[in-house]
């Protein structure tokens, strides 16, 4: 028998409120992955709707203790589902297996796509996080911009379930693809599992539109295969240097 390799999927989405998405999501990862690989998706709740700092701090805090806990449990890697990556180094510094940012891994592959990237998120509130993003992983003279859509999160979750919702975003999300090729992007990038799972995977005008979701689960594939064959351990100096087990224990008791 094949061995299964199981890998946590990590979103910062509740199963509840954002249950057409997720279910999309879920069916999404079951077809494209290899017979050889199982997904669990993991929900938060509360979910992650504002950018604001101290919501990210608390979707990074849950996001290193489901690490442990998935490494703990068996899984081989764990794939992050929320764009804006919060706490991703420090997740990969308390754990032995691959972790993946969505924010991080799409950015980059994007890069061997075209020339210039340009960004779309959901609503203008997340344009900062995401403009410091590119600042983070050096891609300032990769990325033409960073667009939203006029739209709330509750907009493009009714998209996935009601078509005529899905028809009222479409002209939105449009425009905003249409003013970063004017601005010189010839890859787009959704900002986020939502739009990525609404329009990723075509072409907009020649330029792909990336899915990420699909980008991540693969990337996931290939993060466990290269570590079997000794590839992709990631540094332990500098900020991914493993915390003292006093460090661990006393942030899992009380961070």
């Amino acid at each position: 028998m094949t061995e299964k390799f199981k890998i946590w999927f990590q979103g910062a989405t509740d199963r509840v409120h954002m249950a057409p998405y997720i279910a999309k999501v879920e069916a999404h990862l079951k077809a494209i992955l290899d017979p050889e690989f199982s997904a669990t998706f993991h929900t938060t709740t509360p979910p992650a709707t504002t950018t604001h700092a101290i919501t990210e701090f608390r979707i990074a805090r849950n996001l290193i203790r489901n690490a442990v806990e998935a490494e703990r449990q068996g899984y081989a890697a764990m794939a992050i589902t929320h764009f804006q990556d919060a706490g991703l180094m420090e997740v990969k510094s308390v754990v032995d297996f691959p972790v993946l940012g969505l924010g991080e891994t799409t950015l980059f592959h994007a890069c061997t796509l075209g020339r210039k990237l340009g960004l779309v998120t959901i609503n203008p509130v997340f344009i900062p996080w995401h403009e410091e993003q590119v600042i983070r992983y050096g891609l300032q003279q990769r990325v033409v911009g960073v667009r939203a859509v006029n739209a709330t999160v509750k907009d493009f979750i009714d998209a996935f379930a009601d078509q005529g919702a899905y028809d009222a975003l479409y002209p939105k999300w449009e425009r905003e693809c249409r003013a970063l090729l004017d601005a010189g992007a010839d890859v787009i990038v959704p900002a986020g599992g939502l739009p990525m799972m609404l329009y990723g995977g075509k072409l907009f005008e020649g330029a792909p539109v990336v899915n990420g979701v699909t980008l991540i689960a693969k990337s996931a594939e290939m993060a466990i295969k290269l570590r079997k064959l000794g590839v992709g351990q990631v540094s332990r100096r500098s900020n991914l240097v493993k915390p003292p087990d006093k460090a661990l224990k006393e942030f899992l008791e009380q961070g």
